[in-house]
């Protein structure tokens, strides 16, 4: 029979009878409010014909709401002392298989995910958001959709838009759209977190271009990005090595002004101003 996880006292408890505590290092921070797994799930609008990986698991509170509103999940963790929990708190749950690994490290083939429409649905600690976003949405085979609990100022910078754009959202709005669909109180995590978190819903994830077209793209953005308070022109003529005047007649020419910001630009924006510099061989 399943444990139920959904309270800080069974939590803890469980925690007390392997001898753990939370881990700092792994930003180890567990959902203890069913009402909160409950709008994860919600959010997440899963059907028994779904696939889904779920990355962090933890001691498998959603992990357990997940196995019953999805027809098969993956989940990935890295600590091998919650895969021993794990393994007993999903006991008797035949929908789920467990796999120990990291999952930055780690090969999305290696999940053997045949249905190319899964989706990821996780509780990310804080040092994992950005780095997980990017490996999926560049993978060569990336969900049809991610569903998210991040902290809310991580998502509200993912969401941003002009003239709040930041090298965060320009990131990953490249690939997809982002949408906060809810907000989770930091009540319903223990440890407690310091701030709430936010149901971050990813979708529309576009086609993969090219690398070499991906990597000018991000160099140009990184180098716009690169003084958040100098102007445009002055952060590409620096970090890309390009004459100002040839930068102000490349920005000019695509109806971008020299005086604007970097956190002004949209992404069409941008897209125009590595497709300029792709003469100049920068790669």
């Amino acid at each position: 029979m399943a444990l139920n996880l959904s309270s800080k006292n069974i939590t803890k408890a469980v925690l007390r009878q392997y001898r753990l505590s939370p881990s700092k290092r792994l930003g180890q921070n567990f959902l203890i409010d069913k009402f909160a797994v409950k709008k994860v799930i919600k959010a997440a609008q899963l059907t028994k014909n779904e696939v889904v990986l779920e990355i962090g698991p933890g001691l498998g509170a959603l992990t357990q709401a997940l196995a019953k509103a999805a027809g098969r999940v993956i989940t990935v963790e890295k600590d091998f002392k919650m895969v021993e929990i794990l393994k007993n708190s999903l006991r008797g749950v035949k929908n789920v298989k467990i796999i120990q690994a990291d999952v930055l490290k780690t090969p999305n083939t290696k999940y053997k995910i045949q249905d190319t429409r899964y989706k990821i649905v996780a509780n990310l600690p804080f040092y994992l958001t950005a780095a997980v976003i990017r490996q999926f949405l560049e993978s060569k085979k990336p969900p049809k959709e991610m569903i998210l609990v991040v902290q809310k100022e991580v998502a509200q910078r993912i969401c941003g838009s002009p003239p709040k754009m930041n090298l965060l959202s320009v990131s990953v709005q490249f690939y997809a759209k982002p949408k906060i669909v809810g907000f989770l109180s930091k009540k319903s995590f223990w440890p407690q977190p310091k701030v709430d978190s936010a149901i971050l819903r990813i979708t529309n994830l576009k086609p993969q271009a090219p690398k070499t077209e991906r990597d000018l793209f991000f160099k140009v953005v990184k180098a716009g990005f690169s003084h958040p308070r100098k102007l445009l022109v002055n952060n590409l003529a620096k970090k890309i090595n390009i004459e100002k005047d040839k930068v102000i007649e490349i920005l000019q020419k695509n109806n971008i002004s020299p005086a604007l910001r970097s956190e002004t630009l949209k992404i069409s924006d941008w897209k125009k101003i590595a497709r300029a510099f792709s003469v100049y061989r920068l790669l």
